[in-house]
């Protein structure tokens, strides 16, 4: 059973119950997205944040930057941290707390998004689904394309110096010693320390919060009023151009791999491209409003222009090859 499940259940309470909203309606099928995924999203920055404020308490982020900045034959450091991503299998949104960790702990930029590219795009449907459902000689090449992607992304990113368009006051955390010395050099109590991870995780929390509302506000409009059916019509053609507008039409989309796989299905069985349809699948689930919200509060828009552009670019690529290797 999806672990999510039981929000699903009070957004469909919610929704068709409590607010009399018909499932078959436009208006329905937003509100429901709109309350699952605020919900969902919330939960897990509030836990994953929770686990970063023990994990920078306990954990010497010194020693993963070490590993991580260490140099190494033909980016290897990249590669480490795109498989870092890949067992992390959290969506564009709820990566992002990890994201904010490393940066804090001065592991290179450009290590951190080949984290932050890897983790949605290499998932669990890539991993687990893929297989059963389109063999695999399909989910190799997709693996290893958003591999490939995670890396070469990162090593551009870390090649242009962008550091200079974070937020520094988001990526200022206190070290262990400094905790201490602000309780008077005392050891701290296992209360006091759940208190003080959760007011730590909650300072990112609170920022980022209401960008998640909106992301996923405006997720839910598209969701909600734009019918799959439209989105197959203009992607059957076959046309050179259906790849890239794959991409444009999945970016505002929000989901998780798993909820988009049935609209994939659905695709392919109109006579979308593999390829077109795979891009749309990436791109609805590492290109998100929500996710780029969320960025926009980090960093200024120049760096997250540059992340999505090269991200983008990647996917379109990707779809490409697909449909050029599968013809």
């Amino acid at each position: 059973m999806d672990i999510f499940y039981p929000i699903q259940l009070f957004a469909n309470w919610l929704s068709y119950s409590v607010f009399n909203l018909s499932p078959e309606a436009h208006l329905g099928t937003a509100v429901n997205f709109f309350i699952y995924d605020t919900i969902k999203i919330s939960l897990l920055l509030v836990i994953i944040n929770y686990i970063m404020a023990i994990t920078r308490y306990y954990f010497p982020m010194e020693r993963a930057r070490d590993i991580l900045t260490k140099k190494r034959w033909l980016g290897l450091n990249y590669l480490m941290a795109a498989i870092l991503g890949i067992v992390t299998p959290f969506c564009s949104c709820s990566s992002i707390p990890l994201f904010i960790g490393f940066v804090g702990a001065g592991i290179p930029l450009g290590v951190t998004f080949a984290f932050l590219i890897s983790s949605p795009l290499i998932n669990e449907s890539s991993l687990y689904l893929f297989p059963a459902m389109f063999g695999w000689k399909v989910t190799i090449l997709y693996n290893v394309f958003g591999l490939t992607i995670a890396i070469l992304g990162g090593m551009l990113i870390g090649r242009l110096k962008l550091e200079k368009y974070l937020m520094p006051e988001l990526l200022k955390f206190k070290t262990h010693a400094q905790v201490e010395a602000d309780n008077g050099g005392k050891k701290m109590t296992l209360k006091k320390l759940a208190l003080y991870f959760w007011q730590d995780g909650m300072i990112i929390t609170k920022q980022i919060i209401p960008y998640v509302i909106l992301g996923v506000g405006l997720g839910a409009i598209i969701h909600g009023f734009v019918p799959a059916g439209l989105i197959e019509k203009y992607l059957s053609t076959g046309s050179w151009w259906t790849v890239p507008l794959a991409v444009i039409l999945g970016a505002p989309l929000y989901a998780n791999s798993v909820s988009v796989i049935p609209v994939m299905e659905a695709m392919i069985g109109k006579g979308v491209g593999l390829g077109t349809a795979l891009a749309f699948m990436t791109a609805v689930v590492t290109l998100s409003i929500p996710g780029a919200l969320i960025l926009k509060k980090l960093m200024c828009w120049q760096l997250l222009a540059i992340f999505l552009s090269i991200t983008a670019v990647g996917i379109i690529i990707m779809g490409y090859l697909f449909n050029l290797i599968l013809i």
